[in-house]
C-alpha cells in the first residue's frame, strides 16, 4: 500500500545538504554519538570545511549570508536528514551571534570566525542555580580590578562545560550603567580559577554534556567584554527569537522524518489480514499528524519572513518553538507506538529522537515561558528582562 507524501521545504542548497549528510554519515554518526556521549569533534570540523555553520553568518565572517526563511528550510532538510545533533551544531554561531554582533572586531578575528570554520567551540553561560527562566536572579560577580574584571560565581546547565574553548558568560557588574542588567564577557575557559565539571547526563542531546562551571576570582581584561556594561539583556534577546525561530526549523524536520518512516510503514505491515494502513485507529491519527506538521511549518516560515523584515516577532518566535516542538514530539510519539516493540527499542531512530526533541520544551525557554511571551505580545506591558 504505497503513500504519496507532500513535498518537503526546497531550497537550492538542498542537495548541498544531502552530499555533506552522505559524506559524513551524519544519519549514522547521530546515534553513535548519542551512544558514547562525546562532542563530535570531526563532523563539527566536517560542517565548518562545508560552510554550514553559520548559515546566516555574514560571508566576511566566513558564513553563507543566507536569509533567515532559507536557514530555516536548511535547518529542516539537515535535521529530516540526520536528527537534531548537527542540526543544532550549524546553529552554533547563531547562539553566539550576541559576540558576532556585539563584540570587538578582534574578539571576532579570535573567537567567532573560527568557530564558524568548525576549529574553536564557544558555549553560552547565562543560566545559574537559582536563575533559570528568572535571568534577573543571575548573582555571577564581574567587579571592576583595574584595567579589567573579575568574575567569581557559578554557572549551571551549562552545555559543552567541559569542552568549549570559551563562553560567552553573563555577570552583574555593580553600579553598571545601561539597561542594569547583565554584562556579557568573553572568557576563554582555561582561564586559572576556572573549574569545570560535566554532569550526570541528559535524557537526550547527550553530545551537549550539560555540566557545571565554577568561577573563583577569574581575571579577565577589559577587551573581553561583549558591547556595553548593562547591555546583556537588551543584546541577548533578540539573539533568543531567531534561536526559538530556527529550533522551531529543526524540530518540524525531525518530527517529519519519523511522520514519514511511519507512513510508509504502516502501508507495508499487514495485521488482522490487511494493512495497518487501512486501520482507521492508526491511518487517522498519522492524517492529523501530517496536517499538523505542515501547518507549523507555514507558521514557522512566516515567521522567519517577518523576523527577516525586522517585524517585532517576539511572541510568534516562542509560539512557533513551543508548536513545533509539541507536533514533533506528538509524530514522534505515533511513529513509537505504530512500529509496536521494536519502536520503543533503539532498533529504529523514534526513541532518540523523542528525547532529543523533548529538550525543547524546557531549553531556551521552557514551554511556560514561551506562553508568557506571547501573552505579552497580546497584551503588552513594560518589560525590562529578555524573556
Amino acid at each position: 500500500m504505497s503513500a504519496r507524501l507532500p513535498e518537503l521545504p526546497d531550497d537550492p542548497l538542498a542537495p548541498e545538504i544531502q552530499s555533506a549528510v552522505a559524506r559524513l554519515a551524519l544519519a549514522r554518526r547521530a546515534g553513535e554519538i548519542d551512544r558514547t556521549r562525546e562532542f563530535p569533534w570531526t563532523e563539527f570540523r566536517g560542517l565548518g570545511a562545508a560552510h554550514l555553520l553559520g548559515l546566516r553568518t555574514a560571508p566576511e565572517r566566513g558564513g553563507r549570508g543566507l536569509s533567515l526563511p532559507r536557514v530555516g528550510t536548511l535547518l529542516f532538510r539537515l535535521a529530516y536528514l540526520s536528527g537534531t545533533t548537527f542540526a543544532k551544531m550549524s546553529l552554533q554561531p547563531e547562539f553566539s551571534s550576541v559576540l558576532a554582533d556585539h563584540g570587538s572586531t578582534a574578539l571576532r578575528q579570535e573567537w567567532f570566525d573560527p568557530m564558524v570554520r568548525g576549529e574553536r567551540l564557544i558555549g553560552n553561560q547565562i543560566t545559574e542555580p537559582g536563575a533559570g527562566s528568572d535571568a534577573a536572579a543571575i548573582r555571577l560577580a564581574a567587579e571592576r580590578s583595574g584595567d579589567g574584571y573579575v568574575l567569581t560565581g557559578e554557572k549551571s546547565e551549562v552545555a559543552f562545560a567541559e569542552e568549549a574553548q570559551g563562553a560567552i558568560v553573563y555577570g552583574v557588574v555593580p553600579g553598571a550603567a545601561g539597561t542594569g542588567g547583565p554584562t556579557a564577557f568573553l572568557v576563554p575557559q582555561d582561564l586559572p580559577g576556572i573549574s569545570r565539571q560535566a554532569g550526570p547526563g541528559d535524557l537526550g542531546e547527550h553530545w551537549q554534556r550539560r555540566g557545571t562551571v565554577r568561577y573563583d576570582r577569574v581575571h579577565i581584561p577589559s577587551s573581553h567584554r561583549i558591547g556595553e556594561e548593562g547591555e546583556g539583556y537588551r543584546y541577548v534577546r533578540s539573539e533568543l527569537t531567531r534561536e526559538r525561530a530556527l529550533l522551531a526549523a529543526v524540530y518540524l524536520g525531525v518530527g517529519r522524518a519519523s511522520w514519514e518512516e511511519t507512513v510508509r510503514y504502516v502501508g507495508e505491515r499487514t495485521a488482522f489480514g490487511r494493512p495497518l494502513a487501512a486501520q482507521e485507529a492508526v491511518a487517522f491519527p498519522l492524517v492529523e499528524d501530517g496536517a499538523h506538521l505542515d501547518a507549523a511549518w507555514l507558521f514557522v516560515h512566516r515567521t522567519l519572513e517577518r523576523l527577516e523584515a525586522g517585524a517585532p516577532v517576539d511572541g510568534d518566535a516562542a509560539v512557533a518553538k513551543w508548536m513545533a516542538t509539541e507536533t514533533a514530539l506528538r509524530a514522534i510519539d505515533h511513529a513509537i507506538q505504530f512500529h509496536g516493540g521494536r519502536g520503543y527499542s533503539a532498533a529504529y531512530p523514534h526513541e532518540q529522537r523523542w528525547r532529543d526533541v523533548r529538550s525543547g520544551h524546557i531549553a531556551h525557554g521552557p514551554a511556560e515561558i514561551m506562553h508568557l511571551v506571547a501573552a505579552r505580545d497580546l497584551w503588552p506591558r513594560r518589560r525590562t528582562d529578555p524573556r
